[in-house]
Order: C-alpha cells, then sequence, then structure tokens
C-alpha cells in the first residue's frame, strides 16, 4: 500500500511541475540619460552617498519599487514578464552626443537582449549652449535620438522616448513653464517619425509641480537644502534642476503611470 501512496504522490508532483508557470527569465529596462535619471547610490562614483551625496536622488534610483509584479499587471502592454531588473546607466552632465562618445551607450548596447526596454531622457546638458563640451543641437541631438532607437530594435528590445523632465522654473502667475525650448519637440518628431512609444515627461511634470505649486515643489522636490541639515551640504544647496527623493519618487510615479498609457510600437516600414 505504501509503495501505491509514493507512486500516487510522485504522479501528482510531476502532474503540479507539468501545469506550473514556468519562471521567465527578468526582462531589463535601461534607463540612459542625464543626472536627472542616475542612481547616486552604489558605485556611481565610489564614494560613500549618504556622506557625499544625499539626498539627492536621480528619478531611476527609485523606479525599481515600480517594477514589482502587482504593478507590471499594469504594463503588460510593455512588458510580459512577471519579473523586470531596472538598469540605471544614466550619468550626470551627460547629453545624447557625450552618452554616445564615452562609451557608454556601446555597453548598454552590447548588453542588450530581445524584449528588454531601453527608456531614453535626455535633453538637459543637450541644450547647454554655454558647455560645449556637452552642447548638442537640436538636428544632432535627433540624430543621436533616432540611433539609439535604431540600435535598440536591432537587439529585439523596445525603445521608449521620453522629453526632459521640466526644471523648476519658469514660474509665472503661479503656473510652471517648458524650459527646455525645442528639445521636447525634437524628441517628439523622433517618436512620430520612427513610431516609437512617447512619455511626454515634460509637459506631464509641468502638470504636476504646477499642481502641487511652487512653494511645495521648491523644498521637497528640488535640491534647495537648509544649511546644516544634510552632511553632504553643510552650507544648503539651491538647485532647481536636481531631486530630492520625494522628487524623484514623484516623477518616477508620472514615468510609471505614462507607460500604463502606451502602445507598443513597430519600427515605421521603409519607404
Amino acid at each position: 500500500m505504501k509503495k501505491y501512496i509514493g507512486i500516487l504522490l510522485l504522479l501528482i508532483s510531476i502532474a503540479f511541475a507539468a501545469f506550473a508557470p514556468l519562471k521567465k527569465n527578468p526582462v531589463k529596462v535601461y534607463l540612459i540619460g542625464d543626472s536627472t535619471v542616475a542612481d547616486y547610490t552604489g558605485d556611481y562614483d565610489a564614494e560613500d552617498y549618504m556622506a557625499t551625496r544625499y539626498p539627492v536622488a536621480g528619478w531611476g534610483q527609485v523606479f525599481q519599487p515600480f517594477m514589482r509584479p502587482d504593478s507590471l499587471r499594469q504594463i503588460r502592454n510593455i512588458i510580459k514578464s512577471d519579473s523586470v531588473v531596472v538598469v540605471d546607466k544614466a550619468r550626470g552632465g551627460r547629453s545624447t552626443r557625450t552618452f554616445f562618445e564615452e562609451g557608454r551607450w556601446a555597453e548598454v548596447y552590447n548588453a542588450l537582449q530581445k524584449n528588454d526596454v531601453v527608456m531614453m531622457q535626455f535633453g538637459h546638458n543637450d541644450a547647454a549652449e554655454n558647455k560645449p563640451e556637452r552642447y548638442t543641437n537640436v538636428p544632432a541631438y535627433k540624430e543621436y535620438l533616432r540611433l539609439y532607437v535604431k540600435q535598440t530594435r536591432e537587439k529585439g528590445a523596445l525603445p521608449i522616448l521620453l522629453t526632459p523632465v521640466n526644471r523648476n522654473y519658469p514660474w509665472k502667475d503661479s503656473n510652471l513653464s517648458n524650459v527646455h525650448g525645442e528639445y521636447p519637440q525634437a524628441v517628439k518628431d523622433v517618436a512620430k517619425e520612427l513610431n516609437v512609444p512617447l512619455i511626454d515627461l515634460t509637459q506631464l511634470s509641468i502638470d504636476a509641480f504646477t499642481a502641487k505649486g511652487q512653494e511645495y515643489v521648491t523644498d521637497h522636490y528640488f535640491m534647495n537644502l537648509p544649511a546644516g541639515k544634510y552632511e553632504a551640504y553643510p552650507d544648503g544647496q539651491k538647485d532647481n534642476t536636481h531631486f530630492q527623493p520625494e522628487g524623484a519618487r514623484a516623477v518616477a510615479q508620472l514615468v510609471y503611470n505614462g507607460m500604463k498609457k502606451l502602445k507598443p510600437a513597430e519600427p515605421t516600414a521603409k519607404k
């Protein structure tokens, strides 16, 4: 009798194994961009983050929690897997051009696998005409975005373009306005031209920051710090470009919400 029970249990275990869902390899979501996207922890600059950087945070630094299995169910339109690893390759001070010239894109390209995702948010440094070492004019900006999109697709991965998150200016009559000139429209142009999923983070952030109000986002979202509060900034800080953790999380939420509305796109057919 015990022999038959053992056989029965073995057959039941085999049946469960046969019908159990196979664990998929994690999809990697690569983030490329500038300091507003970057993860300052870990090996970013090989220094003690809490002592030398905190509380600065890019939205990519806090994006992994938005990729939990329950959250992934809301973005099945983009990612089919129940497991995602966020790989934040964004770096402060980089434009589309310098990110390529320094070999940072090559590192991402060589690692890409089919069904991975590459989210691209540049513009802050491309537009810096007073910094020729990083400045990239609009036509060149568009050309580098095209390159990133096309090479992402070569690997069977999905490109997603993002317009640059807005800075905390200019404000007028309690409303925030676009500070990036023609660069957000340039991203939209490339997205339309190549049929790429687009998140208009410029407008999303303008709307969200305006709704919160200038005083709130200045004090809680951006790196405007009082003297004596943080070890890394003993004299305080006035910075309306980079985020504190609350601001980074707010922007990450905007990006995730934007992903929920995307439709996967196929490359535009060659004429």
